[in-house]
């Protein structure tokens, strides 16, 4: 079976016990084997070899939990506004570190974004090591929100149905996806998603793998569905291109043949996941 989805794994122990003791918290940032997170251009700074980059505890306002005995925080950094432009960058990253590096880029982000209170508007104060926010004025806590998509291969007599979208490097072909909507489950949204992107109806959707993705804070629900047919009805608003591939073509591009008939998403997407267990089932 292969690897598990970039950014999956368990990451740190979070300390969940701790975050309602903020004097807990405050004398760990004090522990001689405490460290921060070093952030570099709007993202946890990746050192050479792959591995995060840790410093001496300075404005540590998030706690993150422990490396084996030893606690672990972050500064309340601005996140970079541009995923793309930091892709090349986690391509360089250990699958160690990933996780970590999603759990702290999402809460940077969240932070940024909802500094008021979404109840009364009045500003609101980190509370439980920087996993949520209280308001001052009407109490209320507010928690990072986790957006979840869906992320789809439709198949059909062998093939998969992999879609393109223009600002991706040429040639790139991935899996279909889309946000679950509000009273939605996520077959539903799998089956809606299809329709809408390429006009095809699926069925028999069953689920296949998660993964956090930090930009800014989805949850990819990977899924795997069946066609009813093969005609296509693209919806170019939402898509440059749409086709089937056989077994063959999604195999070269995954090998990263010279030959092969289009780009393979990169190894930090679930839809590289998708289609190397589909190759593997």
């Amino acid at each position: 079976m292969p690897p598990e989805p970039f950014f999956s794994g368990p990451g740190l122990d979070r300390a969940d016990a701790l975050r309602g003791y903020p004097d807990k918290i405050a004398e760990l940032t004090r522990r001689g084997d405490a460290r921060e997170l070093a952030w570099r251009d709007g993202i946890p700074a990746i050192a050479e070899g792959g591995r995060l980059e840790w410093q001496e505890v300075g404005d540590a306002a998030l706690f993150l939990g422990f490396d084996g005995e030893a606690p672990r925080f972050s500064a309340l950094a601005e996140p970079a506004t541009q995923p793309f432009a930091v892709m090349p960058l986690l391509a360089q990253m250990h699958e160690a570190d990933a996780p970590l590096f999603a759990a702290a880029m999402s809460l940077a982000r969240w932070h940024s974004r909802h500094r008021f209170c979404a109840n009364c508007g009045q500003a609101t104060e980190i509370v439980r090591g920087g996993w949520s926010r209280s308001c001052p004025a009407c109490s209320a806590e507010h928690f990072p929100r986790v957006d979840p998509v869906v992320i789809m291969l439709a198949e059909y007599d062998g093939k998969l149905l992999l879609g393109r979208q223009s600002h991706w490097p040429e040639g790139r072909y991935s899996a279909l996806a889309g946000f679950v909507e509000v009273g939605e489950s996520v077959e539903a949204a799998v089956v809606r998603e299809v329709k809408e992107e390429a006009g095809i109806d699926v069925s028999n959707v069953r689920y296949v793998a998660s993964q956090p993705w930090p930009f800014p804070s989805s949850l990819m629900i990977a899924c795997h569905a069946e066609a009813s047919t093969a005609d296509l009805k693209i919806d170019t608003t939402e898509l440059e291109d749409a086709r089937w591939f056989t077994r063959d073509e999604v195999q070269g591009a995954v090998d990263g043949a010279e030959d092969a008939t289009f780009g393979a998403p990169p190894r930090t997407a679930i839809a590289r996941t998708l289609l190397e267990r589909w190759l593997g089932a």
